[in-house]
């Protein structure tokens, strides 16, 4: 009877170990370098989302706690002993119990359905007023395509900038349902999530979806596609950088300065490549296929946020995209040119142009000074 409870015991503290160690090993990475933390907002509406989380939280644990320890207590307080032949006693039929585990849960849940469904409608709420920023997102497969709706029309990709202070109210579509170049005809599900700003909202194909966001501070939220949307799903994120309200206008001018489209596509020897076929470089003008590229250069990242703005990322990206990003058999999606006969040197010449010459504040890359 002894050595059967210490192994129980045994048991008991083991599974217990291996219970907190799975759930401990949920809360790594929550430092400063964890970007996509639920738990330490950066906006109001993000913060009321974790205002309603906590509580509900706590209330969780504490029913849960209550539950197993009741089961443990029970399971260990009248098992049966050895030699024992008894039946437990039958509670079927008290109308007392039958009531209480009823109406008690049914009472908790209702209150909490109050702030939930309060919250629900506030985050709905679009937002109103002259200050307000619009910008329709639509999501690629698979990286995010950005409009600004207030009158400059800019065209960008993967990259928000938003003012900081300043709600922001996204409209949030699917591709376009057609066929044939220039369409995309295989449009499937995705989730636009930015956890320090708001939380999730799906991006339905032939529907528009609604979301804000606000950041308290300047600063750098990074995010992606929430719901599984194929090959390339992990590799298709965001970032959204928050700016004083001028530093934003200044950047809203820069964006819609541009050289002339025809020099462009000059520069990135359009007639070999027919790059201009998948991409646009006038800045208030959507790519056919592929994002706008009038100034690319001025982005920290790109393929979906796959890869930093480098020059060794970005010539290897246009020599051959395929083996730097999965795509499998979506028909419209960044070609192999060295397939198509393009030497790295080339690569290297077009990356140097989109670096060095559609930023509107270039930076120096030693590779690009004797191209």
């Amino acid at each position: 009877m002894l050595d059967r409870t210490h192994r129980f015991r045994r048991a008991a503290i083991v599974a217990a170990v291996a219970i907190a160690t799975v759930a401990l090993s949920g809360c790594g990475d929550t430092g400063p370098k964890n970007k996509q933390n639920a738990l330490r907002p950066k906006g109001p509406y993000a913060n009321k989302i974790l205002d309603l989380t906590q509580p509900f939280f706590w209330v969780a644990v504490i029913i849960g706690v209550g539950v197993v320890g009741g089961t443990i207590y029970i399971a260990l307080r009248f098992r049966v002993k050895p030699g024992e032949d008894r039946a437990p006693k039958q509670v079927h039929g008290n109308t007392v119990l039958e009531v209480s585990w009823t109406i008690v849960p049914a009472v908790i849940l209702a209150i909490m359905a109050v702030p939930t469904i309060a919250t629900i409608f506030d985050l709905a709420k679009k937002p109103a007023g002259p200050n307000v920023v619009h910008i329709t997102v639509t999501a690629r497969q698979w990286w995010w395509e950005y409009h600004y709706d207030d009158g400059s029309n800019i065209e960008t990709a993967n990259e928000m900038h938003i003012p900081a202070g300043v709600p922001v109210s996204l409209t949030l579509q699917g591709p376009p349902k057609c066929s044939g170049d220039g369409c995309y005809a295989n449009g499937v599900i995705h989730s636009f999530w930015v956890p320090e700003l708001n939380g999730k909202k799906d991006v339905v194909p032939g529907r528009t979806h609604f979301l804000k966001l606000q950041a308290d501070e300047p600063g750098t939220y990074d995010g992606q596609c929430a719901e599984y949307c194929g090959l390339a799903h992990a590799d298709m994120r965001l970032r959204v950088i928050a700016e004083t309200p001028a530093d934003f206008k200044a950047w809203e001018q820069r964006q819609t300065t541009a050289r002339a489209e025809d020099v462009l596509k000059n520069g990135v020897n359009d007639k070999q490549w027919n790059c201009s076929s998948c991409h646009s470089f006038a800045p208030t003008k959507p790519g056919a296929v592929g994002p706008n590229l009038a100034h690319v250069g001025d982005r920290q990242g790109f393929a979906g946020f796959k890869y930093e703005m480098t020059y060794d990322n970005l010539w290897q990206w246009v020599w051959n995209a395929p083996s730097r990003k999965p795509m499998g058999k979506l028909e419209q999606h960044m070609p192999s040119f060295v397939d198509k006969g393009m030497s790295q040197e080339e690569a290297k010449k077009i990356a140097c142009f989109l670096l060095t010459e559609t930023a509107t504040t270039p930076k120096t890359y030693p590779e690009c000074q004797s191209s």
